[in-house]
């Protein structure tokens, strides 16, 4: 239909400016007759006539003779009117019949759903009518449209059903042979068709198919990775995440969101995200950090240890905060060993981990932060993590903020966390 409506537009300008063309012309027909007569009649009363006006005259005449001598070009400016006008009538008749046609499919459609909707009940809870609708629907099966309506019809069922009701669809949707046309969907070389083979062989729980799905993780569609993601998590039997070992293309943000999703929906087996650890997936490697954190699993607090020395900041970064957030008194110091040679975002979270994990025996090192960092913020982090070890990092602030030995730029910080003024 868009199609359709650009040339729809396109013929309506050719024929505006068609029609504006041949106005122009009789126009200047006309003005070239009127202005000649003006020029004679101008000549006979005064040879004094303007030079302008003469020049308008024969500017005119020129106009004029060129047009009486090109019969050919007003021929073909009417046949590509004419030819427009009935190309616009053809091109409505088309658009209303295939409007009418569309409508009388959907009809069609939802009369269908509602048909065999009811004959999939009959086949799932009457078990008296099994064989009769069995046989009804191995005819109906028989039609490519009518099959593809069985189909989505088994896939709504399936979404709210479980046990061995569910596996009563499956044996119904292998039985009819829908299994091949889901497979052929798989196969095609458009995008949309994918998506759709996919979604229905991970509903179905056709297992066997995880191996052409895997082909998928990788493809250049977002749209499609992100569908044979999440049939692979569908399909897993023991591992939901075991495709992410197979991923080379960046996994994104809406990406993994969507599998931490599932994990929850489904209620999946939650496995140890550190087997991820060493991908060559950056992406990978900082959502398995996530999903650690998530889950709290500090039994991988060892492994989590092992990145802050990985060679990407964006991972070190992450392996810092998840410490902070699973609490993992352990890392503090080997975050004090790397602290120094830590680029300034790193450092921020380094101290935000001591913060969120506070211990009396790291209060030397957060001292020294004071002393050594010039930066504002990074002070004020340091102060934030020795005020949360209670009396004794208080105690330190208190003494640090009154001396008078010496004037420190961090006693202004220390007053100002002290009575909570910035946070």
């Amino acid at each position: 239909m868009g199609l359709i409506s650009r040339h729809k537009i396109v013929f309506l300008v050719l024929i505006l400016i068609l029609s504006g063309l041949e106005f122009s012309f009789a126009q200047e027909h006309t003005l070239s007759q009127t202005e000649d007569s003006a020029t004679y009649v101008v000549q006979d009363a005064s040879t004094e006539a303007s030079g302008s006006s003469s020049a308008l005259s024969q500017y005119s005449r020129r106009a004029l003779e060129r047009f009486d001598k090109s019969p050919l070009f007003v021929t073909i400016l009417y046949v590509v009117i004419l030819y427009s006008i009935i190309t616009l009538i053809v091109l409505l008749i088309i658009i209303l019949m295939n409007r009418n046609r569309m409508q009388r499919e959907e009809k069609q459609r939802n009369y269908l759903k509602e048909v065999y909707q009811l004959k999939l009940m009959d086949y799932l809870f009457e078990e008296e009518k099994q064989d009769e609708v069995r046989n009804d629907l191995k005819e109906i099966a028989e039609n490519r449209f009518d099959r593809q309506l069985l189909i989505d019809q088994m896939i709504d069922l399936s979404i709210n059903l479980k046990g061995e009701i569910k596996e009563t669809i499956k044996e119904l949707y292998l039985f009819l042979g829908l299994k091949e046309d889901s497979i052929k969907k798989v196969q095609s070389k458009k995008w949309h068709e994918n998506v759709k083979g996919i979604r229905e062989l991970a509903y179905m729980n056709i297992r066997e198919a995880s191996e052409k799905i895997l082909e998928y993780l990788n493809s250049s569609n977002e749209i499609v990775r992100m569908e044979a993601q999440i049939a692979m998590v569908r399909l897993s039997d023991e591992n939901p995440y075991h495709f992410l070992h197979f991923m080379e293309k960046p996994l994104a943000v809406w990406e993994q969101i969507t599998l931490h999703e599932l994990l929850i929906q489904h209620n999946l087996e939650i496995p140890l995200f550190q087997e991820w650890f060493e991908s060559e997936n950056l992406s990978v490697v900082i959502f398995a950090l996530e999903m650690t954190a998530w889950f709290k699993q500090v039994n991988s607090g060892e492994s989590v240890i092992g990145l802050f020395e990985h060679e990407n900041e964006k991972v070190r970064n992450t392996a810092f905060r998840v410490c902070g957030e699973i609490e993992l008194s352990k890392a503090l110091p080997a975050m004090e060993k790397v602290y120094e040679k830590e680029t300034y975002k790193n450092k921020l979270e380094i101290l935000s981990a001591f913060a969120k994990v506070p211990e009396e025996r790291h209060l030397g090192f957060l001292k020294s932060v004071l002393d050594m960092e010039e930066d504002v913020q990074l002070q004020i982090q340091a102060t934030k993590a020795m005020e949360n070890t209670d009396e004794p990092g208080i105690s330190m602030l208190i003494k640090l903020m009154k001396s008078k030995s010496e004037y420190k730029n961090y006693q202004i910080i220390i007053r100002h966390v002290l009575d909570g003024r910035i946070y």
